[in-house]
């Protein structure tokens, strides 16, 4: 049997006001009253209508999350997913439940799909379609944007500092001694894997190391196979004078580059050193662990909830842009530069 807050209200013997401040958790209730609706809530197994109570609050305690991705792992990647649990768990603090919803196309179906369920707010994950910008800015709810960038300077974005992540690689291996480095650049048209090839380079510029355009291998995925793929090319063009360092935009491809060089003999980094980035789980307990840059995953996430929040509650002032630093974490993969007579 359904029960009201009426049939509450008749059992403890209070108001239907009372009952309601109640179960808003609104308004102050004597600790007798409280009792004696708690005691009444419990004995009827009362549940509130969730309808009902967001017709009352104009919320639906409810927030859309949409991961845009165009090839497959989505919410099983090692980045976004940790970014999703993220989100999750920092949801369920402040009492949010959450849809999540991905789109290879990045089209209007998932946001559409978001509308449907009367979402209080969006995050938006990597990158999205001005067209999909557009359509969202129209619904009118709040959003912001993670892993991702926009024109529109009135949204809220979230995003590693994916310049400095490439600048930090090329000191720590510019620092090792290498000179003659290979980079394996994930695809170019991704914010994250441009902007790290992009400070890579410039940096090594001001050091005076500048890297050669044959060294450079732009892989069009960024999966463990790309870095695979992309680790023979180097091979085959090179392998007389093989690369003292190289550096991948991400972890994957650096995995993938690390399997054919132990699969062609070469000990690293004994014989070449290697440094990634995001420092996804399975970097800390490779062999050798690998070095890379650590980008704050769970961070950007928990920030993500609470910030939306706070759009939602209309507490958030002018929002902008917010980047955050990367950390170089040094592990068994990079070691000094050695001479060709060293390295045989």
């Amino acid at each position: 049997m359904s029960y009201t807050i009426m049939d509450i209200a008749k059992l403890a013997g209070v108001s239907k006001s009372t009952v309601s401040r109640v179960v808003s958790g609104k308004g102050y209730i004597s600790p007798e009253a409280r009792a004696k609706v708690t005691d009444a809530i419990e004995r009827l197994q009362y549940k509130p209508n969730a309808v009902a109570r967001a017709m009352v609050a104009q919320r639906t305690y409810n927030i859309g999350v949409i991961v845009y991705r165009k090839d497959y792992p989505i919410v099983s990647h090692p980045v976004y997913g940790k970014i999703v649990d993220a989100i999750l768990a920092e949801a369920e603090k402040l009492r949010y439940s959450v849809f999540v919803s991905t789109d290879k196309e990045m089209s209007l179906r998932s946001a559409d799909y978001m509308m449907e369920k009367r979402v209080d707010g969006l995050v938006l994950i990597s990158r999205l379609s001005q067209e999909t910008i557009g359509r969202i800015d129209r619904f009118g709810i709040p959003y912001l944007m993670v892993n991702g960038t926009t024109e529109n300077g009135g949204v809220l974005q979230l995003v590693s500092d994916d310049r400095e992540s490439g600048k930090l690689a090329a000191d720590h291996l510019f620092g090792l001694g290498h000179r003659r480095i290979s980079v394996i650049a994930g695809p170019q048209d991704h914010r994250s894997h441009h902007l790290r090839y992009e400070g890579f380079c410039s940096r090594l510029n001001e050091l005076g190391c500048a890297v050669a355009g044959e060294s450079v291998r732009f892989s069009p995925g960024s999966t463990f196979e790309d870095g695979c793929a992309s680790f023979r090319s180097v091979w085959e063009r090179s392998h007389t004078r093989l690369p003292t360092a190289v550096f991948a935009t991400n972890d994957m491809l650096a995995f993938g580059a690390i399997r054919v060089m132990q699969e062609k003999g070469l000990q690293v980094p004994h014989d070449i050193s290697v440094i990634g980035s995001d420092n996804i789980d399975a970097a800390g307990y490779s062999t050798p662990p690998l070095t890379t840059v650590h980008t704050e995953k769970e961070r950007i996430g928990r920030d993500a909830v609470s910030m939306l929040d706070r759009l939602i509650r209309k507490l958030e002032p002018s929002p902008s842009a917010i980047a955050y630093a990367p950390k170089l974490i040094v592990r068994g993969t990079t070691g000094p530069a050695k001479t060709e007579t060293e390295r045989r």
